[in-house]
């Protein structure tokens, strides 16, 4: 049943997993607080001031297909306000710029001999069909496409692909990822982008948990956690406690373990997920470098994988065009470790090098952020291994990147996790203290 109007629960992370799982709560009169360790609300979806405008620190669009995110906009009254168009992708091997978007984009994409090229789109119009039916889950990425394509598709494209995603275990990640994320993307396709920025949407979501008496706090982050089935015991920094009835869990499981207490941690799900983290730089232009939205960059001697050209999506901001590069890298990599200016240096002369016409004088800003839990790296079976996202036996519930396999780690698969970890909260029954 619904918790009653007297039961309180606390969320742990303020990024869109935990503040739609807070509106949703607020929204059936449920008491909530919602608890934020950072200065500010949104996780990967934080942004900062570039001149009187907002930039996000990590690039995010909007599909059409992302019914359960724009079910929530429609909520907050958002909907209306996402602009959509139509982008299309690009390719850079061995330092040279490729269209990749129509046949004729293939046909003369040079980096693959023809015949490689012709099998190359006979194979990706029929690979989700071809996927059909099958135990993706126990089918290793690169045995299902380098089988499909051949091996010198696989070792030019896909490997530094997925490589950059997923590190050296790339090709041991399960094809039901990629087979859902095909799903999702396209190289041409229509994606959208809110206006005035994500945080809008951020902006609206609190508004929503406060205007409905939630309490939402920032720059309070949870040190330890207790939970059983009668009562959860939240010690915050500097010694203050809250008691909750519940307490719905967003931050990584590796995080999780660190505050929850002896009795709780022998409880959680022994699944431990290695995690990608990401190292972005954000770059303001004086003027564009490519009309491609995405542009993954292969064999090309940078750091850095791809080129998000947001401006494509969203247009410029001040009469600067906003690009992202990026690199998916552990978060103890020599990489993510390095001074954020050495970095920020390294990466403008690498842009500059794929983009001769740039010049330095064009470079307006370049700003570096890092995440430390970004993509899950999936093993094989994991649809079996997916850990539930109630602990018996407690008052926790987990809403994590490591229960929305086999959707895409996404705002959408966040904000459909958040409702089913509602709905499951809505339907546990009231479980008390054992006896002693």
């Amino acid at each position: 049943m619904t918790p009653p109007d007297s039961a309180h629960v606390a969320v742990i992370g303020g990024g869109i997993c935990g503040l739609a799982a807070a509106h949703r709560l607020v929204r059936r009169g449920t008491r909530v607080t919602l608890l934020e360790g950072s200065d500010q609300l949104g996780g990967l979806g934080t942004f900062f001031a570039h001149g009187d405008q907002w930039a996000e620190r990590f690039y995010h669009c909007i599909m059409p297909s992302d019914a359960s995110l724009l079910a929530l906009l429609g909520e907050l009254g958002l909907r209306d306000a996402v602009r959509w168009r139509e982008t299309t992708m690009g390719m850079v091997v061995d330092g040279r710029r490729h269209p990749f978007n129509s046949p004729l984009d293939l046909l003369r994409f040079s980096p693959l001999r023809l015949h490689d090229r012709v099998r190359f789109g006979v194979v990706s119009l029929l690979l989700r069909r071809l996927g059909q039916g099958r135990d993706l889950d126990n089918l290793r990425t690169e045995d299902w496409l380098r089988g499909l394509y051949g091996d010198v598709v696989w070792e030019r494209l896909f490997a530094p692909m997925f490589g950059s995603k997923f590190g050296p275990s790339f090709g041991d990640v399960p094809a039901l990822y990629l087979w859902q994320r095909l799903g999702r993307e396209r190289n041409v396709a229509t994606r959208g982008y809110p206006d005035g920025g994500y945080k809008t949407i951020i902006d609206a979501l609190r508004a929503s948990i406060e205007g409905a008496g939630g309490v939402v706090r920032t720059s309070a982050p949870v040190r330890r956690l207790h939970s059983t089935g009668g009562r959860s015991v939240l010690t915050l920094t500097g010694g203050e406690v809250l008691d909750a009835d519940h307490v719905i869990s967003t931050v990584p499981l590796p995080l999780l373990r660190r505050i929850a207490d002896d009795a709780l941690a022998a409880r959680l799900p022994v699944t431990d997920l290695p995690y990608q983290g990401v190292v972005t730089g954000v770059f303001f232009l004086r003027r564009p470098v490519t009309e491609h939205y995405w542009t993954p960059v292969l064999h090309s001697g940078t750091e850095f994988d791809g080129v998000v050209a947001m401006s494509a999506l969203a247009g410029p901001r001040d009469g600067r065009h906003l690009v992202y590069v990026m690199h998916y890298t552990d978060r103890d990599s020599q990489l993510y470790l390095d001074d954020d200016t050495a970095i920020a240096a390294r990466w403008s002369a690498q842009l500059r090098g794929l983009y001769p016409e740039l010049g330095a004088d064009d470079i307006e800003q370049v700003r570096v952020f890092k995440a430390p839990f970004v993509e899950p790296v999936y093993p094989l079976g994991y649809l079996a291994a997916r850990p539930p996202v109630t602990v018996d036996g407690t008052g926790l519930l987990l809403a994590t990147t490591a229960h929305v396999y086999p959707d895409v780690t996404s705002w959408n698969s966040s904000v459909a996790l958040a409702n089913d970890v509602v709905a499951a909260l809505a339907d546990q029954p009231a479980v008390t203290e054992p006896a002693r």
